[in-house]
């Protein structure tokens, strides 16, 4: 009998987290409940700029593919004003020609 591989990518997904002082952060990963329970724990995995600045809230997240792909679609939107990312939120969606499968 052939040894048999689970070939199933791992999805991961952006993130972005509203602060008490009201500065968003975004981050990404696989399981964005646990790493948003991390965050709020204020313990050892708690992101640095996420520390003291509670409470929090989950204001954004969408699927990113794979882990380049997310890598890559965080960066664009950290590149992104205020302004832009508070339009991102209220839409619920990416802004064009920042999805993380489209060439630049």
């Amino acid at each position: 009998m052939g040894d048999r591989v689970n070939i199933t990518a791992t999805v991961w997904w952006l993130y972005v987290i509203q602060c008490g002082d009201g500065s968003l952060y975004t981050g990404v990963s696989t399981d964005v409940q646990r790493r948003f329970t991390e965050h709020q724990q204020q313990g050892p995995k708690t992101a640095r700029y996420l520390r003291g600045r509670g409470p929090l809230q989950l204001v954004f997240s969408i699927e990113a593919g794979g882990r380049g792909e997310a890598l890559r679609m965080e960066y664009r939107v950290k590149q992104l004003t205020r302004t832009e990312k508070l339009a991102m939120i209220a839409q619920r969606k990416l802004p064009a020609g920042l999805m993380a499968f489209e060439e630049e």
